[in-house]
């Protein structure tokens, strides 16, 4: 993968993740902490914004090309765009842990958040090894 696909990659995680995050701050406490009608407003949700993105992206690239965007583009643009889908990914497991009994309905929701937080840590990490970045700042002061 090259740097600039994995650039879009982490950033379509970031803000996936943010997005699921938020749905899930602002919805626990309004839905009685029911972990099954957060899970589907973080999927619809979260969805939504995929699909937005793979709208503005696709509006944008007919505007650059000056033609009119094919089936074969839109997909490349939704593939392109799924990083974004792919953040809902392990929240969603966690709030099915509740949904199906395994864990209280408020363990549920803060094992979501968890793994939201978990994965934005593992995001920043990549970018910072991506950046070789060092605790104390990079690691060559170098171009």
């Amino acid at each position: 993968m090259n740097a600039r696909r994995t650039g879009e990659r982490i950033a379509g995680l970031v803000y996936g993740t943010i997005v699921v995050m938020s749905v899930i701050a602002a919805s626990s406490e309004g839905l009685e902490r029911d972990p099954a009608r957060i899970g589907v407003l973080v999927v619809a949700t979260n969805f939504v914004f995929w699909l937005a993105h793979v709208y503005a992206h696709s509006v944008e690239l007919s505007v650059v090309r000056r033609e009119r965007l094919t089936g074969r583009g839109l997909k490349e643009v939704a593939v392109h765009e799924a990083s974004i889908l792919t953040a809902a990914v392990l929240p969603t497991g966690a709030l099915l842990l509740g949904v199906f009994g395994l864990i209280g309905d408020r363990g549920a929701i803060w094992l979501a958040l968890a793994a939201g937080t978990a994965a934005l840590a593992a995001q920043g990490l990549a970018l910072a090894r991506i950046e070789k970045l060092t605790p104390v700042g990079p690691r060559c002061w170098c171009s």
